[in-house]
């Protein structure tokens, strides 16, 4: 199945032009896939046009959600997509003061393996195209009752399943794509790309122009550490994670993120703050702590809310600007991979 998310309003003109249309069609076609429109559903594109796009095999998106479960705590909304391959992934829309964010997977499963995830439970099953990853901010954004015009998704984070810069092409098409202003045109300053350092991947991206904010998974400034919580520490440790961002700030003058998973018994003490202080002072970033959601095929413990502001304060006290994220969707398995996860043991019990 070939997907119209896929393609760039260039690409769209090539396929209208193939088919003997007028340029102009492609832009309404372009318009009407970012809406959220499947084919059928196009009323400003003929009959014949939409018939000979199903014959040449397209489908507009690609992706559906086929499940939500909304939070009773602060209205976050987790949702299931399904695939047209059968394929599952999973999203998560939060509420925040200044919009709504939106945490989309870049990949089926994820092969980074991290310790304290659910995402690469069941390994690596396959990237996700640019079209199907801008699909599931365009099924969100319909979802919430927005459209181009007055768009719900304000923000998008690349946090969910998968490792964004190992699915690299795909993700600066998609980047590119959901920016577009004939589309939805969400600027590149409201999107965070989170990586857990490829830094080869990253030097391309560093050449790409694109000015989102870098957020790093560090989780551990001790490389023993890390390594153990994260195997792709043995390729890229700490040092050059840490350097890969002072590079990404002196290019573009963002401050980046640095994830700090907060893990009872692991790397939650005050040597582990006192270690993270001497190799970030100085340099302009945050450190965003997280407290663990207990992943029950992991079987590694958060650190508790009063140790993770403990935490944060050693932080703060040694010059670094660093908070405590908020836990959101705790009620409904928020943690990436957890929903897909427990639908794929649901289904192979059947």
């Amino acid at each position: 199945m070939k997907l119209l998310s896929d393609l760039t309003l260039n690409e769209m003109k090539g396929l209208v032009e193939s088919l003997g249309e007028k340029s102009f069609r492609a832009e309404q076609i372009y318009r009407n896939v970012h809406a959220g429109k499947e084919i059928p559903d196009m009323t400003n594109i003929s009959s014949a046009l939409k018939e000979r796009l199903i014959d040449e095999g397209y489908t507009a998106l690609g992706v559906r959600i086929i499940e939500h479960f909304r939070s009773e705590i602060d209205d976050t909304v987790k949702f299931l997509y399904s695939l047209t391959d059968g394929n599952v992934v999973e999203g998560v829309l939060m509420r925040y003061k200044y919009g709504n964010t939106l945490c989309v997977s870049t990949q089926v499963g994820c092969r980074m393996n991290c310790a304290f995830c659910a995402s690469g439970l069941n390994g690596l099953k396959r990237d996700l195209s640019a079209g199907e990853i801008l699909a599931e901010v365009i099924a969100a954004n319909v979802f919430d009752g927005g459209d181009l015009k007055s768009r719900k998704v304000t923000n998008i984070v690349l946090m969910g399943s998968g490792e964004p810069l190992d699915n690299y092409d795909n993700v600066v098409k998609f980047l590119r794509l959901v920016n577009s202003e004939e589309g939805l045109n969400v600027s590149y300053r409201n999107i965070s790309l989170s990586t857990c350092g490829l830094i080869d991947a990253f030097d391309r991206f560093l050449e790409e122009d694109i000015p989102v904010t870098m957020t790093f998974s560090l989780h551990s400034a001790k490389d023993e550490v890390r390594s153990r919580l994260m195997p792709v520490n043995k390729k890229y440790g700490v040092d050059r994670v840490i350097d890969a961002a002072k590079r990404y700030f002196e290019k573009t003058k963002r401050r980046v993120v640095f994830e700090y998973s907060l893990i009872a018994g692991e790397n939650d003490t005050e040597e582990d703050a006192q270690i993270l202080i001497k190799k970030l002072k100085g340099f302009p970033c945050i450190v965003n702590a997280i407290v663990l959601n207990y992943v029950k095929e992991r079987g590694l413990k958060g650190t508790s809310r009063k140790d993770a502001y403990r935490f944060i304060g050693l932080l703060e006290k040694g010059g670094l600007s660093a908070t405590v994220r908020r836990s959101m969707g705790t009620d409904i398995e928020g943690a990436c991979g957890q929903l897909r996860a427990k639908y794929l043991a649901e289904n192979e019990s059947k």
